[in-house]
C-alpha cells in the first residue's frame, strides 16, 4: 500500500511539473534585453510587452535633440501598460476619457508567439501613420499576424513640432548644422534597438520587415533611402506612401518636402504664431500651447526635412544613382485615396487652383480631371491628390528601383468598397487607410464572406513576404515581380487578380509635371 501511495505521489508530482512546464511555455512573458530584465503579459496566447523604452524621455534639455538610448534599469521592468501617445489633439469618445499624451513617448511594443528565445521567428515592425502630426503605436492590430508565427513590434516616435521642428538655433546647437528630423531619428534608434534585442523575444534579427501606412508608409520610404537605416531591415512594405517629390523651401499640400532652409523658416514662423522669441522660451512651454496651431498641424504642416544627414538629398535623385537601401518591397495605393483630404469647390475656384499650381500643364490637367459642377470638383480634386500624394510617388519608386536596384518589387492596388472600412458610406473607390482592416484581419460592420476571403489573401501575402521576402504562398494567385509594361499589379477587389498600372495617363502626366518642376528649381 505504501509503495502504491508513493507511486501515485510520484505520478502526481510529475504531472504537476509537466503542467507547470507547459504553462510556462504558453507565453514568453519574461526575458532579458540590453537594459535589464523585463516582464510582459500573456494575452490571447501571446506574450505582449506593451511599453519598452528604447530611448530616454526626450524632455527638458533633450527636447529637440537626437534620441538618447535608454539606460539600464534595476529590477524587473513591468511592460504591462501602453505608454501615452505623443502630444497631439485628442478627442474623447462617448462615455470615455480622451486618450492621454506625454512627451515621454519613446517606446516600442512587442507581441510574440514564441515559447522560447531560440525560435528565430520573422519580425514585422509597424510604423503608424497620422501625417507625422497624430497617431500612436498603441494598437492590438498585430495580434492576428503574431498568431501566425511572426514577432510583431510597433514603434512610437515624436510627431508634430516635437518631432519635426527645425530652427537656426537648433541647427547650430546640434553640432552637425541640422535640425528637424527627430521623429525619423527616433524610428531609426527604435529599429536599432529591435535589431539588437528582438532575439530575446524569439525573433530573428536578420529577418526584419518594416511596414507602415500613410505617414508610416512615407517613413518606410524615407528609411529605405536613409544611410542611417542601412542594415536594419531586410524588406519593406509601404501602404499609401512614398517620398519622391522635388525638394523646395516651401511645401504645398502633400506633394513636397522642404530643404533645411525652408524648414527653419517654417519653424521661425511657428515660433512667432505661438508668441515665443527664442529656443529657451520654447523649451519651457508645454506642448498644449501649440498642438492646436492650425498651419502646423494641417496638410503642409510639420514634416521630415532634407537635412543632408538623415535624408541626404532629393530621394528621386538618390534612387536614380542607386544610393538607397536596396531591399525587397511591396508598394501600393488605394483607388480613392484623395477623398479624405479635399473638399468640393466652385468650378471657377477649381480651375483657378489648377492653373496656378500646374502652369503650362494646366490644360492637360483639366482635361484628365474634368469638372463641370461642384460635386465633380470634389472627384477631380480627390483624384489629383491621389496621384500627387500617393500614386505617382509609388510609381516612380517602383520604376527607379527596378532600374537601379536588385531588390524585388511587388505592386498592389486596393479597390475594395466595403462597410468594413475606416470611412463608411458611399465611395467611388477604396478610401485612404481602408485596406488596414483587411491587412490586419480586423473587420467590423456586417459579416462579409467576400471581405473575409480578401482579408485572408492579403494577410497571407503580407505574412509570407515577411517570412521569405516573397509574398507568394501555395494555393493563392501568383503575384509576379512588377513590370510596368505587363499586368503585374495585384488588384485587391472581390478577391485578387492582376492588372496593368491603373490611372496610367494621369500618373504619366504628373511624372512630366514633377520632372519639369524639379528642373525648374535647379535653374
Amino acid at each position: 500500500m505504501m509503495n502504491i501511495t508513493k507511486t501515485l505521489f510520484h505520478i502526481t508530482a510529475c504531472l504537476l511539473i509537466a503542467v507547470t512546464s507547459c504553462m510556462a511555455q504558453e507565453a514568453l512573458t519574461r526575458t532579458t534585453v540590453a537594459q535589464g530584465e523585463i516582464e510582459g503579459v500573456a494575452e490571447d496566447g501571446l506574450a505582449i510587452y506593451k511599453a519598452i523604452p528604447y530611448a530616454e524621455p526626450p524632455v527638458g534639455n533633450l527636447r529637440w535633440k537626437a534620441p538618447v538610448p535608454a539606460k539600464k534599469w534595476d529590477g524587473v521592468y513591468q511592460a504591462n501598460k501602453f505608454a501615452p501617445m505623443p502630444p497631439q489633439q485628442t478627442q474623447a469618445r462617448p462615455g470615455q476619457e480622451a486618450p492621454k499624451w506625454s512627451e515621454d513617448c519613446l517606446y516600442v511594443s512587442v507581441m510574440t508567439p514564441a515559447k522560447s528565445k531560440d525560435e528565430k521567428l520573422p519580425v514585422m515592425v509597424w510604423i503608424h501613420g497620422g501625417g507625422f502630426i497624430t497617431g500612436s503605436y498603441m494598437s492590438p492590430m498585430g495580434n492576428n499576424f503574431a498568431k501566425q508565427g511572426v514577432v510583431v513590434a510597433s514603434i512610437e516616435y515624436r510627431t508634430g513640432a516635437l518631432g519635426f521642428l527645425a530652427l537656426p538655433e537648433l541647427s547650430k546647437e546640434s553640432g552637425r548644422g541640422i535640425s528637424g528630423n527627430y521623429g525619423l531619428m527616433d524610428q531609426i534608434l527604435a529599429l536599432k534597438w529591435i535589431k539588437d534585442n528582438i532575439a530575446a523575444f524569439g525573433g530573428d534579427p536578420d529577418k526584419i520587415t518594416i511596414f507602415g501606412e500613410s505617414a508610416g508608409g512615407i517613413a518606410v520610404s524615407m528609411l529605405c533611402a536613409s544611410p542611417l537605416a542601412k542594415g536594419l531591415f531586410r524588406a519593406a512594405i509601404c501602404e499609401s506612401g512614398g517620398s519622391f517629390c522635388p525638394v523646395d523651401s516651401v511645401r504645398n499640400n502633400n506633394n513636397g518636402i522642404r530643404d533645411l532652409k525652408g524648414a527653419e523658416k517654417f519653424g521661425m514662423d511657428f515660433m512667432k504664431r505661438i508668441g515665443t522669441k527664442n529656443l529657451k522660451q520654447l523649451r519651457s512651454m508645454s506642448p498644449e500651447a501649440w498642438i492646436a496651431d492650425a498651419p502646423s498641424i494641417g496638410v503642409g504642416g510639420f514634416w521630415p526635412t532634407v537635412d543632408g544627414y538623415v535624408i541626404t538629398d532629393d530621394q528621386y535623385k538618390l534612387y536614380e544613382k542607386g544610393e538607397y537601401n536596396d531591399v525587397n518591397v511591396i508598394v501600393g495605393t488605394n483607388s480613392d485615396e484623395g477623398s479624405m483630404f479635399v473638399r468640393p469647390s466652385s468650378v471657377e475656384a477649381y480651375q483657378a487652383e489648377v492653373r496656378k499650381e500646374y502652369g503650362p500643364f494646366a490644360d492637360r490637367v483639366l482635361q484628365l480631371y474634368p469638372a463641370t459642377s461642384e460635386q465633380e470638383t470634389y472627384a477631380a480634386r480627390s483624384d489629383i491628390f491621389r496621384e500627387t500624394a500617393f500614386a505617382w510617388p509609388s510609381f516612380v519608386w517602383e520604376r527607379l528601383q527596378q532600374k537601379t536596384g536588385k531588390g524585388k518589387v511587388y505592386v498592389y492596388y486596393f479597390d475594395q468598397i466595403s462597410e468594413n472600412t475606416w470611412m463608411p458610406g458611399p465611395q467611388r473607390g477604396a478610401s485612404h487607410a481602408s485596406e488596414l482592416p483587411f491587412v490586419f484581419g480586423m473587420h467590423w460592420g456586417k459579416p462579409s464572406p467576400v471581405g473575409d476571403a480578401l482579408s485572408d489573401m492579403m494577410m497571407g501575402y503580407w505574412l509570407n513576404f515577411a517570412k521569405t521576402g516573397d509574398p507568394n504562398v501555395k494555393g493563392m494567385p501568383y503575384w509576379p515581380v512588377y513590370d510596368e509594361k505587363k499586368a503585374t499589379v495585384m488588384d485587391f477587389k472581390d478577391g485578387c487578380h492582376l492588372i496593368n498600372v491603373p490611372n496610367l495617363p494621369q500618373i504619366q502626366l504628373m511624372d512630366e509635371f514633377f520632372k519639369w518642376k524639379r528642373e525648374k528649381q535647379q535653374k
